[in-house]
């Protein structure tokens, strides 16, 4: 899908991404390891961590959507499958953790048929 359908006005929006995943802002905002300021409170929402937070989750689930079929069956995946090579840590934890560049080269790795 369109990266567009997860912004308004230029910058990621909590709730269009919840919209697509079928789930609430509250719950991306814990998914992309922020607080509920972070998506409530216009400044915080523009701000470089909010921002940078949702790019990633949204850049990663995009890139595996079409491996699943859907954005909800992507975001699934993203919040429960253990990834081979990272101990057992989803790609949820990894970017929380501030690994989301990892993520994106383990799917692109299997994506090359390199396996972890």
């Amino acid at each position: 899908m369109s990266i567009a359908q997860y912004a308004d006005d230029g910058m990621f929006a909590p709730k269009k991404i919840a919209d697509v995943f079928h789930t609430t802002s509250d719950d991306i905002a814990r998914t992309a390891g922020l607080g509920k300021d972070a998506i409530q409170r216009k400044e915080r929402m523009k701000s470089d961590k909010t921002q940078r937070r949702l790019r990633e989750m949204v850049e990663v689930v995009n890139k595996v959507e079409s491996r699943f079929g859907s954005a909800l069956m992507a975001y699934a995946w993203y919040r429960s499958e253990p990834l081979a090579g990272f101990s057992g840590h989803t790609a949820m934890q990894l970017v929380r953790d501030g690994r989301a560049h990892e993520v994106l080269d383990y799917i692109d790795a299997i994506d090359a048929g390199v396996h972890a």
